[in-house]
């Protein structure tokens, strides 16, 4: 039983560590083979409901006190992650040669805040932990009602877009599995240690399985698109790094917050983009979000390394 239980958590360990090759992978399986994924077609809500259970699972009291303690940080922090990257995502859209499906992919990800990837990268980053989960906490719960708000603003100039089932779908697959999750995670008891240590490769395997069905999805518009996709992802999401690492100083934040608004705003919840696209728009809505969360993840790690670099005053946690 020791045995068995030390293997599955290795086996979590390093589907957590390998998020981003792991996603290459599926991602370059699902291009290659596109029926390997597309049997995800009726369930890849499931999926993402399942990330955000996992999430309220992880999530501790003392660490939600933090939103309690620094209203305004928090509250700078949630104001700068919806409007920086809407307006990143938007301005992508505005400024490439795509087909309006494609372009408003990059402006519901741009709307879509961060989620557990994210946390995931402040705490080997050294960065604010506290700071990051209660940022996650306050912009899931608002979510709802600020990304199908901002969706419509911004990609209304593109397609009609249907703003109450965009509400539903956010409310239904990340609202309720989250609450949900925070209530299991206090009836746990001995075992929570154990759940918290599963739950992260849970919400990995997901992301994995909903980023590769996008792909397969969109085999055959990648050739004609893929260019201009890249290009623009990579610069919506260095742009987004650098804005929020800029604005953290003129915050007044100290280097480890700065740190962590900058992983946080470049860092954007590319699996929720995924499945409002592919829920409530065409399969090629959902290529820019199936990218961009390889992407972030891939740079995150490297992107927070030089950014701490430029400030030598220690990360709290």
């Amino acid at each position: 039983m020791l045995f068995q239980m030390n293997f599955i958590l290795t086996m979590c360990r390093f589907l957590v560590g390998s998020l981003a090759p792991l996603t290459l992978l599926g991602a370059v399986a699902g291009y290659l083979y596109p029926p390997l994924f597309l049997v995800f077609k009726a369930s890849f809500l499931w999926f993402f409901a399942a990330t955000m259970f996992a999430l309220g699972v992880v999530l501790k009291a003392d660490e939600l006190k933090e939103t309690a303690r620094h209203p305004g940080r928090i509250g700078l922090g949630v104001l700068t992650q919806f409007t920086v990257m809407p307006m990143l995502g938007f301005a992508a859209a505005m400024l490439s040669p795509l087909p309006p499906e494609v372009a408003l992919g990059f402006i519901i990800v741009g709307c879509a805040p961060g989620a557990m990837a994210s946390n995931v990268i402040v705490y080997l980053a050294g960065g604010a932990v506290a700071f990051s989960i209660a940022m996650t906490t306050v912009a899931t719960f608002l979510s709802p009602v600020l990304t199908p708000a901002l969706v419509k603003l911004l990609g209304g100039v593109l397609l009609e877009i249907p703003f109450w089932p965009m509400m539903q779908t956010i409310l239904l697959t990340v609202v309720l599995p989250l609450a949900a999750g925070m209530l299991l995670g206090r009836r746990l008891g001995r075992h929570l240690v154990l759940a918290r240590s599963i739950a992260p490769a849970v919400a990995a395997v997901s992301i994995i399985v909903i980023c590769s069905y996008a792909v397969a999805a969109n085999q055959e518009r990648i050739a004609t698109v893929g260019g201009w996709v890249i290009v623009m992802v990579v610069l919506v999401n260095g742009l987004g790094y650098l804005a929020g690492w800029w604005l953290g100083r003129c915050y007044g934040f100290d280097a480890g917050h700065r740190l962590t608004l900058a992983i946080e705003i470049g860092m954007q919840n590319a699996g929720l983009g995924v499945v409002l696209a592919l829920r409530h728009f065409a399969p090629e809505t959902a290529l820019p979000g199936a990218l961009f969360a390889f992407w972030c993840v891939l740079t995150a790690a490297g992107a927070s390394a030089w950014l701490r670099r430029r400030d030598v005053v220690p990360a709290p946690v």
